[in-house]
């Protein structure tokens, strides 16, 4: 096995006292931990860029790009802890220490760290105080002029197993430690981009009953908003403290160093419900996107659901297009400033033009950072909608380039529901639609309000030769996300069905639905072009068909058969049936 020798910061934690937490109530404990580690510690490590070594039972080992990175990460972890702690006894209470290092180590191909970079990591966080942080002298060499709070200097200190003593400084989150956070995380930087709060929403209707539902949609919508790649989403035990307080945003942005503030209201009377709600950008006050949700009451907790589903799927866009306008105004653009411009153009459209755009992107941001799990499925994205979409004469090559991107950015995060979701498309389009669904099945698992997931699950059953079945799985998408950015391609997905099935005038609306959603996508005009012909308006087909070319001049009967591979005798007699109202509607053979 071969291995890499570098400089890197380290980043040790562990568990204080985990046996006897474990011993006391082993199941209530690990079930604290795991929701500990996705609700606050995984997004604070992937906010500061950190990559998880490995997990140790109840601790982890954690690579940064920098020393500051490392201690932004470590003290926003333990100020997390400190709100979560509070209230709880002393003896149920799970406390952290940490140690940073900043020394040589050596990478074995497996990605694994060994060498006394981690070992004097691991030193220290022995030493480290519960809820408290150790530096070496080296890593805090490198912070202490970001740092404005008091520091320990513990001194010469002899380590266990480590040849020299190591002078030692301890911080210490916690009153002392106020100041740490903000000044940390907005040296340079500022907020982390994607850093958001989602305030307690107003019961405006004065029934005190509610309370429990009114909560309940902020809990929900804060742990939905985190699972957004890259999110930095501000724990809901800090923002019920904001509750029933007369706030001043532009404070509550400074205080807790975010980008971006999600407020709104609930009220329910005469067996309705209303909720208004807006996202505002925290330094300006400014007013970025607001919208209502108005139906008639029936199971509480199921509309619940239905209005998070519905506000985090539209917020995942607006989030996005904020981001790529700030990106835009960057002299020096990093890799995820590209990412969200990327982002932001395949949210226009699927034009050949604006894919080139949106890879150029997404290529410039892994020249920076060739590990950046959301620019690698961005790329594939892209690389499935050329490649499917019949802008290719080698689609084959272009999904395979996909699915190595693809694999590499599941080996750097095996949850990432967008990169299973990708995936499934690419097995849809390389005659593995069974496997497909399966890994559509599996986006929906780890985010079961990943809309387009649930719409590509549905056309998946296209390519098994069950068109029958697309309908209500496109349907239940649009339930979940009725604004989503994607739903022209959703409402082409029932068209399509539907003209796969013969039954071309029920196609008809499904497509112009489409192409009145987003007209940059030539898609919707082929298949209408198609379905008019075989209904012998060829008249109407060749404008179509005219409208179809002047978005993709290449496109021919050709790239259609090549899109997609598949020995499925159903879909393929149902494809040359298309093929031929194509043809008849004017497009060249070649």
């Amino acid at each position: 096995m071969s291995e890499t020798r570098k400089l890197a910061a380290i980043l040790v934690a562990d568990v204080v006292g985990y046996s006897r937490l474990a011993g006391a109530d082993e199941d209530r404990t690990l079930a604290r931990l795991r929701t500990l580690r996705s609700d606050l510690i995984d997004p604070t490590i992937a906010v500061h860029h950190g990559r998880i070594v490995k997990r140790t039972g109840d601790g982890s080992i954690i690579e940064f790009r920098s020393v500051v990175d490392a201690v932004r990460c470590a003290v926003e972890m333990q100020k997390g802890m400190i709100e979560r702690n509070a209230g709880v006894p002393p003896e149920r209470r799970i406390e952290f220490r940490v140690g940073i290092h900043l020394g040589d180590v050596v990478e074995e191909n497996d990605g694994d760290l060994m060498g006394d970079g981690v070992n004097i990591a691991s030193r220290l966080e022995g030493i480290a105080e519960p809820g408290g942080i150790c530096l070496s002298e080296d890593s805090y060499r490198q912070v202490k002029q970001r740092l404005d709070l008091k520091v320990s200097d513990l001194g010469l200190t002899q380590l266990k197993n480590i040849a020299e003593p190591i002078r030692v400084y301890s911080l210490q989150v916690g009153e002392e430690g106020r100041s740490t956070l903000s000044t940390l995380a907005q040296e340079k930087s500022g907020p982390p981009r994607l850093s958001i709060v989602v305030l307690p929403f107003a019961n405006i209707g004065g029934d005190r009953d509610q309370d429990y539902f009114v909560d309940g949609v902020t809990e929900s919508l804060t742990t939905d908003l985190s699972r957004i790649s890259g999110s930095f989403v501000i724990g809901r035990h800090t923002a019920f403290t904001y509750k029933g307080k007369a706030i001043d945003l532009k404070q509550i942005g400074r205080d807790l160093n975010v980008h971006y503030v999600l407020e709104g209201s609930v009220q329910r009377s005469d067996g309705r419900v209303r909720i208004n709600v807006q996202l505002i950008e925290a330094r300006t006050g400014r007013h970025l996107w607001a919208d209502r949700f108005d139906k008639p009451v029936a199971d509480l907790f199921e509309m619940q659901d239905e209005i998070v589903s519905r506000l985090a799927n539209q917020l995942r866009a607006e989030l996005v297009d904020a981001e790529a306008h700030r990106a835009e105004m960057a002299r020096n653009p990093d890799a995820q400033d590209l990412v969200f411009q990327g982002l932001a153009l395949i949210n226009r459209g699927m034009s050949p033009n604006i894919l080139a755009k949106a890879r150029g992107f997404f290529e410039r941001a892994l020249e920076l950072d060739a590990d950046n799990v959301i620019a690698l499925v961005g790329a594939a994205v892209v690389d499935v909608n050329v490649g499917i979409g019949h802008m290719t004469d080698d689609p084959r090559s272009v999904l395979a380039a996909a699915e190595t991107k693809l694999s590499k950015a599941l080996a750097k995060d095996p949850n990432h529901a967008g990169a299973h979701a990708v995936m499934g498309m690419v097995h849809c389009g390389t005659n593995r639609a069974a496997r497909g669904m399966e890994e559509l099945g599996r986006a929906l698992a780890i985010n079961p309000n990943i809309a387009h997931a649930r719409a590509w699950l549905g056309f998946a059953h296209v390519y098994l030769g069950r068109a029958e079945e697309t309908e209500a799985h496109v349907m239940e998408a649009l339930r979940l996300s009725p604004g989503d950015a994607s739903v022209f391609a959703w409402f082409m997905f029932v068209g399509a069905a539907k003209a796969y099935l013969g039954k071309d005038e029920e196609a008809l609306p499904w497509f112009r639905k489409s192409i009145d959603a987003n007209r940059n996508n030539p898609w919707p005009f082929l298949h209408l072009a198609a379905s008019l012909a075989h209904l012998g308006r060829l008249n109407e087909a060749v404008e179509e068909m005219k409208a179809a070319l002047a978005i993709d001049p290449k496109f021919t009967i050709e790239r259609f058969r090549l899109g997609v591979e598949s020995d499925n005798a159903v879909y393929l007699a149902q494809r040359e049936r298309i093929a031929e109202g194509l043809r008849k509607a004017g497009l060249p053979e070649e």
